[in-house]
């Protein structure tokens, strides 16, 4: 399925959340969505401002279990992008000398920050089973994906 194409999908998640579909529960519909449409895309989560921490905590996610359910600023791809406010996109991470494994099989990753108010509140991040398959294409539809969940945490 094409980006274009998910986009609705993804929209539609946030536009039927009610009080009996909590926001974790939409986060998932989406990584679920993501992982199964997008060839490219092995382990698709979130990773949220942990309450006034200089830290990032694991949100809903789909994919192999991670071990990094908390990760401090500054360290590891999703710490840095935690940092420097903008998107992170790792063609090799044997190249990254602060990347934190999650899993051996892992060869690339894309973290695109979520603002609310201009404020970096978290982000969504995308671990690939292939050798630089990030373009241009996922940046612009992973930042779709971030405005769409900052407008439910606003």
């Amino acid at each position: 399925m094409s980006f274009e194409e998910l986009k609705p999908k993804v929209a539609e998640i946030f536009e039927n959340k009610t009080n009996l579909l909590r926001l974790d529960d939409c986060l998932l519909q989406v990584c679920e969505l993501l992982e199964a449409n997008v060839p490219h895309y092995n382990w698709v989560g979130f990773y949220f401002r942990n309450g006034d921490k200089e830290e990032l905590k694991l949100g809903p996610y789909v994919g192999a279990p991670t071990d990094h359910t908390i990760i401090p600023f500054g360290k590891g791809i999703c710490g840095q992008v935690a940092v420097s406010n903008k998107n992170f996109v790792v063609p090799d991470v044997s190249a990254q000398d602060n990347y934190i494994a999650c899993s051996f099989t892992v060869k690339s990753e894309i973290v695109i920050p979520i603002f609310v108010n201009g404020k970096n509140v978290g982000q969504i991040d995308i671990d690939s089973n292939t050798l630089d398959p990030f373009t241009e294409a996922d940046e612009r539809f992973l930042e779709f994906v971030c405005s769409e969940v900052s407008k439910l945490l606003t």
